[in-house]
């Protein structure tokens, strides 16, 4: 594998991105609506009220919408993997298609056999088949959300493998320490929660509009009564869960958290900085300090990555020039071993070639002894392995303002609705509506903090960016990212269109 030009590897990181982001404007609200409409049909089948019949056909209505617009974004997200990344393809062998193939298999096929009962089958099947349908269609969204984010999270975490020289690809050797992988639970569990917290949002402002409207009072405040429950109950297990990927960060990608912390020199009783404003002349290489103004928690950070506020945690700079009394390795003897594995993998297929087993068993010993570092040795600058701090930085502090404001929103949301007087309070209901963008910019920053993050690693210390890109012109990933750029942005306009005029429209009577 050569370095590619980066010219190439800007523009496919780029239209990756494109279609990642993009994607998931739709994917939230599908994992997150198809549970409330489920819960909605249950209510109906055991009070046999109509009325939550025709509130559950309305928010499965806006979830048909979502979910179709969801499912184009999202086949062509995996094409790419296979027409822009060809290299990191091949390199991570079946460890990465695997998941894939049993989210498609299973899960994807689960939900697209019974989504065709929940909306067509409501006069076919008898009332308990089509209940079972809902939530097997709720079921299979999350099931494909739990696979692909087992690929994900092996990406940043890569275990449960070892590395075949003779193919130069990595191969499972246990599928449940990939698929159990402390990283992957994490990751699974603090995304679905997430996308509960944002549809449960949507719900409560399309109710709140109502009320404005002075129109289908019983449907918005069933609805918002559900929303604020399951809301305010995923929004407790955002918190919790999000605690436990920072600590898991701290373990797998220190860097990532130096990034997220704006910590440039580490060292023990590490205080938390809850707001701050990072200063643009800092470097890792320089005695500018890292913010012109900030809001510290002495020695939290310290507690919550290691439960000892008394712990050691790294900065950027440690990280690049190494701590023995850490056991951090430096980057220079880092960059120097992922060389030698790139090396040794060289002469392995040279030797293999020459039939020459001295060689051959020498250079296997090597490689194996310096495989961790492998993707090191495509760097050769400390800037190559430092992401974009303050990105990561405002982006992951704005994340967990949000994740607050949003406990509080749902909180007083039940206090209105159990007093009866949420109707009443039109500052309260213009506030809903615009909490609906708001929601969807956090789910947007958690990914910019997870993928940023973690650059320049596609698999985190094994193959950076540079090694992973199909070697094809660069002109040609120009061209499609500007096609997808303007198909994508259509589709989404065309989504809220319709939304809209469906919501204006109402239930059905």
């Amino acid at each position: 594998m050569n370095i590619s030009d980066l010219s190439l590897v800007e523009w496919s990181r780029a239209q990756f991105a494109l279609t990642a982001m993009y994607h998931w404007i739709f994917v939230p609200l599908t994992l997150g609506l198809s549970f409330i409409v489920a819960f909605m049909e249950t209510l109906y089948i055991r009070t046999g009220n109509p009325e939550w019949k025709r509130i559950t056909k309305f928010w499965m209505t806006l979830f048909g919408i979502n979910f179709a617009i969801g499912v184009a974004t999202g086949i062509i997200l995996e094409f790419e993997f296979g027409t822009n990344w060809s290299s990191y393809s091949w390199f991570v062998g079946d460890i990465f298609g695997a998941p894939l193939a049993i989210e498609g298999i299973f899960a994807f096929f689960l939900e697209s056999t019974f989504i065709a009962v929940m909306f067509f089958g409501w006069d076919r099947v008898s009332k308990r088949f089509h209940l079972m349908s809902t939530w097997l269609v709720a079921i299979g969204a999350n099931l494909s959300a739990l696979w692909i984010l087992i690929a994900n999270a092996w990406m940043q975490n890569p275990v449960g493998m070892k590395f075949n020289p003779d193919s130069a690809r990595n191969e499972m050797v246990n599928f449940w320490d990939i698929a159990l992988s402390p990283t992957a639970v994490n990751k699974f569990l603090h995304t679905i929660t997430s996308a509960y917290v944002l549809a449960s949002i949507f719900v409560i402002g399309i109710c709140a509009w109502y009320m404005l409207r002075k129109r289908d009072n019983r449907l918005a405040r069933r609805s918002m009564l559900i929303a604020g429950i399951f809301g305010f109950l995923a929004s407790v297990f955002l918190a919790f869960t999000g605690d436990n990927s920072a600590r898991d960060i701290a373990q797998q990608q220190p860097m990532k958290l130096a990034a997220v912390e704006g910590l440039y020199e580490g060292g023990n009783g590490v205080g938390l900085v809850v707001f701050g404003i990072h200063n643009p002349n800092k470097r890792y290489d320089n005695n500018e300090d890292p913010f012109i103004f900030q809001m510290q928690i002495p020695k939290l950070l310290s507690l919550l990555t290691n439960h000892d506020p008394n712990s050691f945690v790294p900065g950027v700079k440690d990280l690049i020039n190494g701590d023995e009394q850490n056991g951090l390795v430096p980057l220079a003897d880092k960059i120097l071993r992922g060389k030698l594995a790139i090396d040794a993998l060289r002469n392995y297929k040279l030797a293999s070639k020459s039939n020459n087993e001295k060689l051959k068993r020498a250079a296997e010993i090597t490689l194996k002894d310096n495989f961790k570092f492998f993707g090191y040795g495509y760097l050769n600058s400390p800037n190559d392995i430092i992401p974009n701090v303050p990105l990561v930085f405002y982006s992951f502090h704005l994340m967990v303002g949000l994740g607050f404001y949003f406990l509080l929103f749902f909180g007083i949301t039940l206090f209105l609705l159990f007093r009866s007087e949420a109707e009443k309070y039109k500052v309260y209901l213009m506030l809903a509506i615009f909490t609906i963008p708001l929601a969807y910019l956090a789910s947007m920053l958690g990914w910019i903090v997870a993928e940023v993050g973690r650059q320049p690693w596609v698999i985190q210390d094994l193959m950076p960016t540079v090694a992973a890109v199909s070697h094809i012109d660069a002109s040609a990933v120009q061209i499609t990212f500007w096609m997808f750029a303007t198909l994508f942005t259509a589709l989404l306009f065309a989504e809220i269109g319709i939304m809209i005029r469906q919501i204006k429209i109402g239930p059905k009577e």
